[in-house]
């Protein structure tokens, strides 16, 4: 009954059936891991607030996600017809597809290494929250405890990241929409 409930609720937040039961899931779980000695009573409101801060984790996901395909968009071919991603054609070395053409391929290295360069000017604490948060995908809590600070500077130093790459990729000539 409770799984009901709360996966109405998750799907009225965001809208979505499988990111509603990802979160109800995610929820569940760290309610099972974290809480899993509490007395019985103390559960659904646990429950509860857990539910709610995995909603509010995955709308700012959803935000940063949203904020990164903006970025990668301004690099889509003018009058393309079909749909484009420019991640997927960032080459790699363990990538074995088809390398991409060379002023292409420049091009790519060029903007990979602008964006490395301009990650390596941020603040040690910044890079790191950017880079656990981000780019490793690890929650809030969880970042929070592997750099030893509170959630709210985690948020903090994400924030000041963001807004600090946004501003020096502008100045490299990188604009963002």
């Amino acid at each position: 009954m409770v799984e009901r409930r709360a996966y109405k609720q998750a799907l009225y937040a965001v809208r979505d059936e499988h990111s509603a039961l990802d979160i109800v899931q995610d929820a569940m779980i760290k309610l099972a891991e974290k809480y899993g000695g509490k007395p019985t009573a103390e559960l659904p409101l646990l429950f509860q607030r857990i539910l709610q801060n995995t909603i509010h984790d995955y709308y700012r996901r959803q935000k940063v996600k949203n904020a990164w395909t903006t970025l990668f968009s301004s690099f889509t071919p003018k009058n393309e017809e079909t749909e484009y991603d420019p991640l997927d054609n960032l080459r790699d070395e363990e990538n074995l597809s088809a390398p991409a053409a060379p002023e292409d391929s420049l091009q790519q290295s060029q903007v990979i290494a602008l964006i490395e360069e301009s990650l390596c000017q941020l603040p040690p604490r910044q890079r790191e929250a950017f880079l656990l948060r981000y780019w490793e995908g690890l929650d809030t809590a969880e970042t929070a405890a592997a750099m030893g600070c509170t959630e709210g500077s985690v948020k903090t130093h994400c924030s000041r990241a963001v807004h600090a790459l946004a501003a020096s990729l502008n100045k490299k000539g990188i604009q963002l929409p």
